[in-house]
């Protein structure tokens, strides 16, 4: 389990491209559901067209052990809230010292505001050959897009205060 306080990583694992490992800190665990807090780890800019994710933005992280998704909730150095990425990924690996999460390609975007629901990277998960390769976990990949879909139009405030 984590300890809320300490330093940890978090290392996302792609299939298809380099994964991305960053620095952050334990915020609460209670052996199912891990939350952790982190800058934000990419470029000082991404536009991704919905949002823009910049160097300041705040990034507050769900994982759990027995879910097939993770949830990001993103505020801007003001504190502003942009929104919600979640992305489609196996269960999250906890240890001590690091979160280890496998990327399934699929990932659902919500607004701070709650008015853009996207669901993203449909092609990426197509291209990946992961529903050829592996039948069952793709079918578990879009059950957990559908499922993430259903709990953002509810808002995630019960997902995420559990």
């Amino acid at each position: 389990m984590l300890t809320p306080g300490r330093e940890i990583e978090v290392k996302l694992v792609k299939q298809q491209r380099p994964g991305l490992s960053y620095p952050a800190v334990a915020v609460r665990d209670d052996g199912e559901h891990a939350v952790v807090r982190a800058p934000w780890a990419g470029p000082p800019e991404r536009d991704a067209g919905y949002v823009r994710f910049e160097r300041g933005d705040v990034w507050t992280e769900h994982f759990w052990r027995d879910r097939w998704y993770s949830v990001k909730e993103i505020h801007d150095a003001d504190g502003r809230l942009k929104g919600w990425y979640c992305d489609v990924a196996r269960p999250a690996r906890v240890e001590a010292d690091r979160v280890t999460v496998h990327d399934l390609d699929l990932d659902l975007w919500l607004s701070g505001d709650r008015q853009t629901l996207l669901r993203l990277d449909e092609d990426e998960f197509a291209a990946s050959g992961l529903p050829e390769r592996d039948p069952r976990t793709a079918a578990r990949a879009r059950a957990a897009l559908d499922e993430l879909e259903t709990l953002a139009r509810a808002g995630l405030d019960d997902l995420l205060a559990a």
